[in-house]
């Protein structure tokens, strides 16, 4: 992270992280606070070689991780990760169009698990089926690989599709809050490409399933889906790659550790479109996710909007 952009994100927290000297104590520098969080955040390290390293004792460590990660979900979070207007949806589409050659398309969504220690209460819930525990982070990037809608803190075992019936994205989605049912007279509106475990709707397309039988026009439509669904994949690496803390084993309470990943990717966000550096050195191997079965019910609203697009990147 350059200077530039720290002292942007210390000047955006200064109001709630900023502690004033008393008589009895002085108080760690917001600059210094600041990158403590952003430390653990970036290396996952423990408390303790936190502290040794920057010469603080580890309480000093956990509260500074705290406050950072609280402040930056009520001040940073609403402002790098927000829902887009008609002008942003008409721009992102215009720029996805132009790279993959899909109309009206404004992002894609994917699911990654963050491992965690086993919960005391309902640790159950959160085995998913690769053996290990974790929380569920859902993201929806568009074209750029920027976030504009996440959801974190499901339990491992929940399959994607009924994370995505949890979230705010499927009420607003279905409800035709986010994507407008018609667009310049078209009865189609804006959508964004999941993968198989995804239910189709008219606002969520997916590749059609690779039963043996699939037509050439079938098979054109599938590869076009999935080389710009690659965008969400490639997020995922660069937020893992640069906040290293969501790859291993994250041994903070689960409250904290939905905090951590929420800041994780407004600072993502952040750093993307400060133009940050990123070493493709720093890209996590090919994590092992937990697989998904493919959604089964609540299809028959994107058929037809999933069979237009084939037609016309066939044409």
């Amino acid at each position: 992270m350059s200077e530039e952009t720290d002292v942007y994100l210390c000047n955006k927290l200064r109001p709630a992280m900023e502690r004033q000297d008393t008589t009895f104590r002085v108080c760690i520098p917001l600059k210094k606070r600041v990158a403590i969080a952003l430390w653990k955040l970036a290396t996952g390290s423990e408390y303790r070689s936190i502290g040794h390293l920057f010469g603080v004792s580890n309480t000093t460590v956990c509260r500074c991780v705290q406050d950072f990660c609280a402040t930056a979900e009520t001040l940073l979070v609403p402002e790098l990760i927000c829902s887009p207007d008609r002008e942003k949806f008409a721009e992102m589409a215009a720029y996805t169009e132009n790279r993959w050659g899909l109309p009206q398309c404004v992002g894609a969504i994917d699911g990654s698990h963050i491992p965690i220690l086993a919960p005391q209460e309902y640790h159950c819930d959160y085995f998913n089926q690769k053996g290990w525990h974790s929380i569920i982070l859902q993201g929806v990037v568009d074209g750029k690989g920027h976030f504009w809608n996440v959801f974190a803190g499901m339990s491992g075992s929940l399959h994607d599709a009924r994370v995505l019936r949890l979230s705010s994205l499927w009420e607003l989605a279905s409800r035709g809050n986010y994507f407008p049912p018609c667009i310049g007279g078209v009865n189609a509106g804006y959508y964004i490409l999941g993968d198989n475990a995804y239910p189709l709707q008219i606002w969520l397309l997916k590749p059609f399933p690779d039963t043996g039988r699939l037509t050439a026009e079938h098979v054109v439509y599938n590869k076009n889906i999935c080389r710009a669904r690659v965008v969400v994949e490639n997020a995922f690496g660069r937020l893992k790659g640069r906040w290293r803390c969501l790859m291993k084993r994250n041994d903070c309470d689960v409250k904290l550790v939905k905090s951590m990943v929420l800041t994780c990717c407004a600072l993502h966000n952040l750093c993307e479109s400060h133009g940050e550096a990123y070493d493709d050195g720093w890209n996590a191997p090919a994590a092992a996710e937990p697989g998904v079965a493919v959604a089964q019910g609540a299809e028959e609203e994107g058929t037809d909007i999933r069979e237009g697009l084939m037609r016309y990147l066939n044409t």
